[in-house]
């Protein structure tokens, strides 16, 4: 299924669903960040997803984690919330989505990497890279907000 990411653009189409989501940013003992290569927009983003009925929100980043990298993590904080009414996502089957994203710190207390059939390929990435990869913007923001080591959360 293909997703096209559209941000703050007058010919998005409208939304039909709201999705509460989670993404994690995870460091390695260097300090490099966890990414994944996505397959149905080719891009790099953070692990994460839609958090399921029976998950919490620091429970769904976990789970997250693990599907998509083969890592098992536990939370240590909070980056922050990312609500932009200006961020719309359209996949081929026809779901239009604003996404309620909380985005948190993990680290890595086991597992091994593998990549899942969400990816096409994920790896750790020093920072001083991530301007270089294709990533949609507000994977960007997230991304800066923990680099910049803010020392309270975004909530936007």
């Amino acid at each position: 299924m293909a997703r096209t990411e559209y941000y703050d653009d007058a010919n998005a189409p409208e939304p039909n669903s709201l999705v509460v989501a989670a993404s994690a940013v995870v460091t390695d003992e260097k300090g490099r960040i966890l990414l994944q290569r996505r397959k149905d927009n080719d891009l790099w983003a953070l692990p994460g997803g839609g958090m399921d009925m029976t998950d919490s929100l620091p429970g769904t980043a976990v789970r997250e984690v693990k599907e998509e990298t083969g890592y098992d993590v536990e939370i240590t904080g909070l980056v922050g919330t990312y609500t932009d009414p200006r961020h719309i996502i359209e996949y081929s089957d026809g779901e239009v989505r604003r996404q309620f994203n909380v985005c948190f710190r993990a680290r890595i207390v086991g597992g091994s990497l593998a990549v899942s059939n969400e990816s096409t390929e994920v790896r750790f990435v020093d920072p001083s890279e991530i301007d270089a990869l294709p990533m949609h913007h507000t994977q960007r923001l997230r991304l800066q907000h923990f680099i910049d080591s803010r020392p309270t959360p975004y909530l936007g």
